[in-house]
């Protein structure tokens, strides 16, 4: 059950592919994207996203969604590279807006009580 002291915001995020600092072996395309509204991943209709990199990229997003130190790496750096060491692909993780969540809708844990 939904109430206000269980409230919890995240970032939506943007992946996008921005750069190309050389030969782009896993085919991605520059403008290519994909993004993250709470704990659901949307791509747009037809279009595909490397595996390889989708798996590098997958721990950091947690952490973008979330708060941190204005001075934590986490928050000012928003370029990663393509995994492949071979691949100049790189993507960028963009905020773009935040939303409010409900931990009694997010979790099968309850709350614990606190004083």
């Amino acid at each position: 059950m939904a109430t206000p002291n269980d409230e919890f915001s995240l970032y939506d995020l943007r992946v996008e592919v921005v750069t190309n600092r050389g030969r782009m072996l896993c085919h991605e395309r520059i403008g290519d994207h994909f993004e993250v509204r709470g704990g659901r991943i949307s791509f747009p209709a037809g279009q595909e996203f490397p595996l390889y990199a989708l798996a590098a990229l997958l721990p950091l997003l947690p952490a973008k969604q979330r708060d941190t130190h204005p001075n934590d790496w986490m928050t000012t750096d928003a370029d990663i590279a393509c995994p492949d060491v071979h691949c100049g692909a790189v993507f960028r993780i963009s905020r773009t807006g935040r939303r409010t969540f409900h931990h009694g809708e997010e979790s099968g844990e309850p709350l614990p009580d606190r004083p």
